[in-house]
């Protein structure tokens, strides 16, 4: 990286959450002390801002039209945020997404996620009411962002094969498991995925993968270089997980890991990953 440039990064991943109306039950207060309270909008805004960003991408957290809603009108106050929101991939997507863009704040929309990590079924992402729904959002010209564990990585390979016509955005490079043995099998599984071209990724929430008390960016070196090998630049995207980060050290030590791991690039492939890809995937 040329000395004295700052590069403005687009962040593609973060929350926000008002527990009173949209509870947050996965969030342990004793090993998530940092994150257990609420987190608005306007934080969201000035925690890109004292990073020097240029805009978000706010993430649902619960699979719920409520939240979904609530997302949407808190961003309509808020330049330079973006929603990424939830439907029932089940039911009738056209009506639900002509619901969410015709309601306060709808033009902010720009992705739909599913907790797909979290669905007991393994192979929920296979399921025909499933893949209805996903040509639905290829319809609506809507990306679909995918959190998935590493052992679900190939039958996300499947979706990408069965639906060229549906971006998929996989959250967190799928996870990898840095700790563990079973990091060989990620390797693998990333590399099936990336080997579909509707198929874009977020580099982010990756010290979470590692130990929250002792992660360095080169332990995430690894990680990091096997998704530039296999995607390329032009198809990944800085995200900062924000505020989860906060229980791994901060969004501050995540960028400058970020920056540090990338900083070899050159000036393009960088633009591609701080905000190049984000901007073209969510139509930004």
């Amino acid at each position: 990286m040329a000395s004295g440039v700052t590069r403005a990064l687009l962040d593609a991943h973060l929350h926000t959450w008002h527990r009173a109306t949209n509870p947050q039950p996965w969030i342990d207060p004793t090993t998530m002390a940092a994150i257990d309270r609420d987190f608005s909008m306007a934080q969201a805004g000035e925690v890109i801002a004292a990073h020097g960003g240029v805009g978000g991408v706010v993430v649902q957290a619960i699979n719920s039209h409520r939240e979904t809603i609530d997302l949407l009108a808190a961003a309509s106050a808020r330049d330079g945020l973006a929603v990424v929101g939830w439907v029932d991939l089940t039911g009738d997507v056209a009506a639900q997404v002509d619901a969410l863009r015709g309601a306060p704040g709808g033009d902010a929309l720009v992705g739909i996620r599913h907790l797909v990590h979290l669905e007991p079924d393994d192979a929920w992402l296979l399921r025909a009411d499933v893949a209805r729904g996903l040509e639905a959002l290829a319809s609506a010209g809507l990306p679909f962002d995918l959190v998935v564990r590493p052992w679900q990585l190939r039958a996300a390979a499947q979706v990408a094969r069965a639906h060229p016509g549906v971006l998929l955005v996989l959250e967190h490079l799928g996870k990898p498991p840095i700790t563990s043995p079973e990091l060989v099998r990620w390797t693998t599984e990333l590399q099936a995925l990336a080997g579909h071209d509707n198929v874009v990724a977020k580099v982010s929430g990756l010290t979470l993968e590692d130990d929250w008390g002792s992660w360095t960016a080169e332990r995430l070196r690894p990680v990091l270089d096997h998704a530039l090998e296999t995607f390329g630049p032009d198809r990944l995207m800085f995200g900062s997980d924000w505020p989860l980060v906060e229980l791994t050290g901060g969004y501050g030590p995540w960028k400058d890991a970020y920056l540090s791991l990338t900083g070899d690039l050159s000036p393009a492939e960088q633009a591609a990953l701080d905000s190049g890809t984000a901007r073209r995937a969510y139509s930004l």
